[in-house]
């Protein structure tokens, strides 16, 4: 029902040719928005949260890009429109589950720097935009739905990092900011400081195995890694100097030159709540590395305590006189 919603609300597109202005309002910043359904309900107001789905068209009806194709809506907070291409000031005539056709001057769009300007939108032609409203909320309600959600899967990652620990069989120590890490081969080399470049060879996995990243070769194929133009070396950096995780930044500290150690970083200490490209939110890694070498830079003296000394004071004692 929802493909065949879809394709007949694209046929009412088709069928309007963009060219009749009717039942379009002129916004403030341009745009020009057409309600296609005028759902009952309030309309959405600044700093409501809106959830919706855009699809983007030239005016000879070539789709340029899809929330639907992505497999996820937009949601953003709404605010003063700044500019025709925010679309925020076409939200005010809408209300939930609303349906509009929005047409953005492409003149406004490439404001100077026309240079950019695509051939497929020329000087004088409208960016056509399918809006469907699927949710509106006001700020406090989606605050709280989003701290639920933040919660639940804060729990979710401790709960299988848990498990995968005692599932391993890891016994593992615990530093204050949560790092957790064994050892595998110790090293009484030196230890790196904060500014020394370091060489590391590593694989990255996620808690059900699966290998993400590695500066090995044969893991990478071992693993079916697609990594074209990759060169399989020790990755080299400054470390304590936020180049990389803060887990990696913490654990390459702990080991001396030579060390193999298995780190597994929760999501806080690695990309956190919002994830990195293949890597999704409140995601625990485990890494086993080894550090391979060292290239110190030259450290300030650490400074010296200065020795005080200590001295003896003797106790007198008084003695009663004799009456």
């Amino acid at each position: 029902m929802k493909k065949i919603a879809i394709a007949l609300l694209s046929f009412m597109i088709v069928g309007l040719g963009l060219k009749a202005q009717d039942g379009f309002v002129k916004t403030p910043q341009g745009d020009l928005v057409k309600n296609l359904t005028n759902k009952p309900g309030d309309k959405i107001k600044v700093n409501d949260v809106v959830t919706f789905n855009l699809t983007q068209k030239t005016e000879k009806d070539s789709v340029l890009g899809s929330t639907y194709t992505m497999g996820r809506p937009i949601k953003i907070q709404v605010q003063e429109s700044k500019n025709a291409a925010d679309l925020m000031d076409i939200f005010p005539v809408l209300a939930e589950k609303d349906s509009a056709l929005v047409k953005v001057p492409t003149d406004s769009l490439f404001k100077g720097h026309d240079d950019q300007r695509p051939p497929f939108l020329p000087k004088g032609s409208y960016l056509v935009c399918l809006v469907k409203i699927e949710r509106v909320q006001t700020l406090d309600d989606a605050m709280a739905e989003r701290s639920k959600i933040v919660d639940s899967m804060k729990t979710a990652e401790t709960t299988e990092r848990n498990k995968y620990i005692t599932d391993h069989k890891l016994v593992l120590k615990t530093t204050a900011s949560g790092l957790e890490y064994v050892i595998t081969k110790p090293s009484l080399k030196h230890k790196p400081l904060a500014g020394d470049t370091v060489l590391v060879n590593y694989v990255g996995r996620f808690l059900n195995g699966q290998i993400f990243d590695t500066s090995i070769q044969t893991e990478a194929e071992k693993a079916g890694l697609n990594q074209p133009g990759r060169t399989y070396a020790p990755y080299q950096f400054v470390v304590g100097k936020g180049n990389v995780i803060p887990g990696w930044d913490e654990g390459l500290l702990l080991l001396g030159s030579g060390a193999k150690a298995t780190f597994v970083i929760p999501s806080s200490l690695a990309y956190g709540q919002e994830g990195y490209s293949d890597i999704p939110p409140f995601a625990t890694l485990v890494f086993d590395l080894e550090l391979t070498g060292i290239k110190p830079i030259k450290h300030a003296p650490a400074a010296i305590k200065p020795v005080i000394k200590k001295t003896t004071v003797k106790k007198h004692t008084v003695a009663k006189k004799k009456s």
